[in-house]
């Protein structure tokens, strides 16, 4: 998929079990707030999943250790995107602070810049 931006928002965090289902569902409206914010392009969401990988003639499973379960990148104009009051009212906005946020945990943010090809 062709990156629209230069910059990636990337989100990881994993949720209690239990809560699971609720994450999920919750998370969509979630992303639909940020959607909004002007200078977010577009959301992408992932979901860690077990690796199994060819290297030097061996088939070698890859364990993610610490790597949380889920992962959203927002793909956003610039790095000022995160720190508008628009991001700070849209992240608080609907169901997620209340009735999820407190249920995740080895949460991470990441900034990264697209390099360009050679």
């Amino acid at each position: 998929m062709p990156l629209k931006t230069r910059y990636l928002l990337q989100v990881s965090m994993d949720v209690e079990p239990h809560k699971e289902d609720l994450f999920n569902e919750v998370y969509e409206e979630h992303v639909a707030f940020l959607m909004k914010v002007p200078g977010v392009v577009a959301v992408t969401r992932l979901v860690r999943e077990p690796l199994i990988l060819a290297i030097a003639g061996e088939r070698k499973e890859m364990v993610a250790e610490g790597e949380p379960r889920y992962t959203a990148i927002y793909e956003i104009e610039s790095p000022d995107v995160v720190v508008t009051d628009a991001w700070s009212e849209a992240v608080e906005k609907g169901r997620w602070g209340a009735e999820v946020r407190p249920y995740t945990h080895n949460r991470r943010h990441v900034l990264r810049k697209v390099i360009e090809p050679a």
